[in-house]
């Protein structure tokens, strides 16, 4: 049976593992218990920094702390980072200042919170920084995995986690996982479906649906939006000659942005794009709300089969 985990949970097992290196720091803005950093906090309350409702403070603390050498990492609700964005532009971003900002609970899967916690733009706004790393894990493992290379990695960083449970990908396949690689599963050669967070399970039932109408996809976790693997999608696009984009996120400026960005100027093929179309979400359960998207395994599948029929 596949076991199910939050990726928000991975990010909590990595601050917890990080704290033998005594220049990390965890700061919180009054969601601690939500995004698992409370682990963190009550370990080592001498190193972490609660911020109460004020995002904007926590962000240029952290600018504070990274300028004389430590190695810090705050986070909140994805849709309340938003709330910093300046702070997070001048503050961490301008001045190249290694602060890894955590986005929880983001995108429609979250459910019953409403539209007005479902951040749908998060990692469109971040893409647009420059020196920011942006990342979307899949699974518990490579959340912890790729927050742990964070702490060695020159410059800032915006990650998004989710509460809902998803299925973990990467038990025994950790040597995978590295900032800026996609990571590819299967080898078709009539479609290419590119997937981040809970997209990516979905698009592997997907490919599921489709080899059993005998088309064979590819699969690719593009857990790093920015630098995104560029050398990997032309790899594929070559090879299969169109693709899908699956992203529980605006389809504007997200990851079918980014890949659209690339393949125009470099290998252009046919690309559908599956996520949220243009508008907002609303009050459901997780699974209720990716139906009403159009973010299911099945739309994946049809998606594919509209890229293959523009070849």
């Amino acid at each position: 049976m596949t076991r199910m985990a939050a990726t928000r949970d991975g990010y909590g097992a990595a601050l917890m593992e990080l704290a033998e290196n005594a220049k990390v720091v965890v700061l919180e803005a009054d969601l601690g218990k939500s995004t698992k950093s409370q682990l963190f906090r009550k370990a080592h309350p001498e190193r972490t920094i609660s911020c109460g409702i004020g995002e904007q403070n926590m962000l240029l603390t952290a600018a504070g702390l990274a300028s004389s050498g430590y190695i810090p990492f705050a986070s909140t609700f994805a849709i309340f980072t938003e709330r910093a964005f300046e702070h997070m532009r001048n503050g961490v971003a301008r001045p190249n200042l290694a602060v890894h900002l955590c986005g929880s609970h983001g995108g429609t899967h979250t459910g019953t919170d409403g539209s007005s916690a479902q951040s749908i733009e998060d990692l469109a706004i971040y893409r647009t920084l420059p020196n920011v790393t942006v990342l979307h894990p899949a699974d518990d493992v490579s959340t912890k995995l790729l927050t742990k290379q964070l702490a060695a990695h020159h410059g800032p960083s915006y990650t998004r986690t989710a509460r809902n449970k998803t299925p973990v990908l990467y038990d025994g396949r950790e040597h995978e996982v590295a900032i800026g690689k996609g990571i590819v599963h299967g080898s078709g050669e009539d479609v290419t479906i590119v997937a981040c967070g809970v997209m990516v399970s979905r698009s592997l039932d997907a490919a599921e649906l489709l080899r059993e109408e005998g088309i064979n996809a590819t699969v690719v976790d593009m857990h790093t939006l920015k630098p995104l693997d560029t050398e990997l999608l032309d790899r594929l696009s070559a090879k299969s000659g169109c693709m899908v984009t699956a992203e529980d996120h605006s389809i504007i400026g997200g990851l079918g942005g980014a890949v659209a960005e690339h393949l125009v100027s470099s290998h252009p093929v046919p690309l559908e794009r599956v996520g949220v179309n243009d508008r907002f979400g609303e009050s459901a359960q997780a699974e209720e709300m990716l139906e009403m998207m159009g973010l299911t395994a099945s739309d994946v599948a049809e998606a594919a089969k509209r890229a293959m029929s523009r070849k």
